[in-house]
């Protein structure tokens, strides 16, 4: 009885590790959006994770929002300088997340600061 349970346990375990292997380590899609940069911010009670969101109409009505992870330092300093402003973000998409990793399947790996195509800077 102890042997099933010990092979057991050890295949649950062996499950969950090949699961969060599978979650963190395989993207579903790469790619790049632009928009104003409406929101950043750590949130989160136990856990804080970087969250926010770019607008990519010009009312607002199509939202984005992304998650960063804390390894990537720069990009979180660099979406708190561009606040406000119009952004590129190169990013990835899961197929799932974790509670510790953010709140949606998008996450930043790169900002760059672009002109918008609203308005003409001379």
């Amino acid at each position: 009885m102890k042997k099933i349970i010990g092979i057991l346990l050890t295949v649950v375990i062996l499950i969950t590790l090949l699961y969060y292997a599978f979650i963190y380590n395989i993207t579903f899609s790469e790619g790049v959006r632009s928009g104003e940069l409406i929101k950043i911010s750590k949130k989160g009670i136990i856990v804080k994770t970087w969250e926010g969101e770019i607008s990519q109409g010009i009312s607002g009505a199509q939202i984005f929002a992304f998650s960063v992870e804390d390894k990537n330092e720069n990009v979180v300093e660099n979406l708190k300088k561009y606040q406000g402003r119009y952004v590129k973000l190169t990013y990835i998409e899961r197929y799932a997340t974790f509670f510790w990793l953010g709140d949606t399947k998008y996450f930043i790996t790169k900002v760059e600061e672009d002109q918008s195509p609203h308005f003409r800077r001379n």
